[in-house]
């Protein structure tokens, strides 16, 4: 046997890889995490949710210089977009958290190793991992060869990638994936989206905001088809504003490359239309990243969609190997991977810990911001649960005013004889920091009233929060 082994092995650095480690770690695991990337974090901090709310951010301190510091009585020159180091400003972002959690490893003593890895069958009670390490052509370098390590527990959290489409090849440059979205060389003068979900909201609205035409085809009737209406139809009429034309209803059914641009053809029911663009970005969701793990030669078993089956420990069905996070069924979401990680390292160790998968928060960063927590009024409707819903603008809010955020709602639906919040949707103003209080108070059962009830200082964007659960019982104060 080898002489390397570990209570605990983790396939995977991203969110709910690098979270089970430290947590592991805590609680007197012995550690390794076998991460492909040069940098900790995976998807989310090297070309997810860090870098995309990073050029987010950036463009829309553009747009306001642009467009509205006129209005706060601000009066500057016309700014002038300096892409290169919005996008260096962005990289350094990631670097800056990267090497946190390099050094969160070294603080907890968590060995990392650098390669592709592979479950390896058994080696008595141990499991065995290869790991394939990251190869370097450069002059003077050499292959030390694959090596094994053994652990009591090997932990599978290499989360997903892009899913691509049929017909439309992603070629890196003028069909892309998030990714090469995420670090254009200047803005694109036509952007179509493939895809109408969270991932193409968000970059087609980086991309509007610096100057680019967007242009967002959607195969479905509806952009983001799961969220309340009345929250997406109002996220869809701002963003139509903004400038973001979409076709819905429509499909790519050919791309003509000509000169680095493309000729599009969308067809939409009988109707035929020719785009001429010069970027493509596929946003059609994502897929579990399993290639290469030995899943099938080690026996772990695959559910449908090629998601990991788990129990409630996230045991796979070979003992000793368990997965979380976007391989396991559920939304693929960061916060949802760390909380497993944690739930995962505190079960083997005796805790009766455990995830609340019925309160995970969804989040899009467009602007207005949108986010939603359990129940839409759609799904309670079809499952014939009687509930009151209360409702308040930010239009008739003291500090959206002031910070001329007026745009958007709160929406909050409560079980109509015992109150209790059984969804929350917010539009607005840092709607993405406001979800919190609707995710703990759901946690704990309470209701509509204790929301009504409990002090929201003023003025602050809270309020909206407080007059909508007032409004459940239609006692809204400034309505």
């Amino acid at each position: 046997m080898s002489e390397q082994v570990y209570d605990l092995i983790v396939i995977g650095g991203g969110p709910g890889g690098y979270v089970a480690a430290i947590r592991a770690a805590q609680l007197g695991m012995g550690v390794a995490v076998v991460e492909r990337r040069e940098r900790l974090g995976g998807v989310c901090l090297n070309e997810g949710c860090i870098p995309s709310k990073a050029l987010l951010d950036s463009s829309e301190l553009f747009a306001q210089a642009r467009d509205r510091f006129a209005g706060h009585g601000i009066e500057i020159p016309a700014p002038i977009l300096n892409l290169s180091r919005m996008l260096a400003r962005k990289d350094e972002v990631v670097t800056k958290l990267t090497d946190g959690i390099a050094f969160l490893f070294k603080k907890n003593k968590i060995t990392l190793l650098t390669g592709t890895a592979r479950l390896a069958g058994k080696e008595g009670a141990m499991q065995r991992v290869e790991i394939d390490p990251r190869r370097d052509s450069g002059p003077g370098t050499r292959d030390p060869g694959k090596q094994i390590i053994c652990g009591k527990r090997v932990l599978l959290a290499t989360g997903s990638e892009p899913a691509g489409l049929p017909g439309l090849p992603l070629d890196g440059e003028l069909v892309v994936c998030s990714r090469e979205a995420l670090a254009f060389d200047r803005v694109p003068e036509h952007l179509l989206v493939v895809g109408g979900g969270y991932i193409g909201l968000e970059l087609g609205s980086v991309w509007r905001r610096l100057g680019a035409k967007v242009t967002v085809v959607e195969v479905l009737p509806q952009v983001l088809p799961n969220m309340d209406r009345q929250v997406a139809d109002t996220l869809v009429r701002s963003l139509k504003k903004q400038g973001i034309v979409f076709r819905l209803e429509t499909r790519v059914t050919e791309v003509d490359r000509r000169d680095g641009k493309a000729m599009v053809t969308l067809k939409g029911g009988e109707s035929i239309e020719l785009l001429e663009c010069d970027k493509i970005l596929v946003a059609a969701g994502r897929h579990p990243l399993t290639a290469g793990l030995g899943l099938e030669e080690s026996g772990v078993g695959l559910e449908t969609g090629g998601r990991i089956g788990v129990n409630g420990d996230y045991e796979t069905s070979v003992p000793g190997v368990f997965a979380i996070g976007d391989l396991i069924h559920g939304p693929m979401l960061a916060h949802k991977a760390m909380e497993e990680g944690v739930v995962f390292a505190e079960r083997q160790t005796g805790q009766a810990s455990q995830v609340d998968y019925e309160f995970i928060p969804g989040i899009i960063y467009t602007w207005p911001e949108v986010a939603s927590v359990g129940k839409t009024e759609e799904e309670l409707n079809r499952d014939a649960i009687p509930y009151a819903a209360g409702r308040f603008p930010f239009s008739a809010n003291g500090r959206a005013r002031c910070m001329d955020e007026m745009e958007g709602f709160v929406k909050i639906l409560a079980h109509q004889s015992t109150g209790r919040v059984l969804g929350v949707h917010i539009i607005g103003p840092r709607a993405s920091d406001m979800i919190a209080e609707a995710v703990t108070v759901m946690t704990y059962g309470g209701s509509a009233q204790d929301v009504a009830m409990t002090f929201h200082a003023h003025p602050t964007l809270s309020e909206v929060m407080k007059e909508a659960a007032l409004d459940v019982n239609k006692a809204a104060i400034h309505a």
